[in-house]
């Protein structure tokens, strides 16, 4: 969520992932995919930043998760076999990649 002021009101928090667009007519008049609309006080610049700002820190919150040790992230799942160690891959192209995160079903 980013928070965005009202032009004449309080602070408000806003889904960036639901933006269809935002316009500068002067005020910034943000349009939402379900057509409401929303005008700020922050300019356009400043609600794109936001946004951008928004993105990466899903994006880099993502990667620390991914990255954590197996050991202290809490999970009810076992985790997946590792590969045979003592099996070297037959060339580069087959190596397992190191930035791949195993995907699960969620259970229901």
């Amino acid at each position: 969520m980013i928070l965005l002021t009202r032009l004449g009101g309080p602070v408000f928090a806003l889904n960036p992932d639901l933006i269809e667009r935002a316009d500068c007519t002067p005020d910034t008049v943000i349009t939402m995919v379900d057509g409401k609309k929303h005008v700020v006080a922050e300019s356009l610049p400043e609600v794109i930043a936001l946004i951008r700002q928004f993105r990466a820190s899903v994006i880099a919150d993502a990667q620390h998760l991914a990255n954590e040790r197996p050991s202290t992230r809490p999970s009810s799942r076992p985790e997946p076999p590792s590969p045979v160690p003592d099996k070297p891959p037959a060339s580069d192209n087959d190596a397992e990649p190191t930035n791949v995160v195993p995907l699960h079903r969620r259970e229901r």
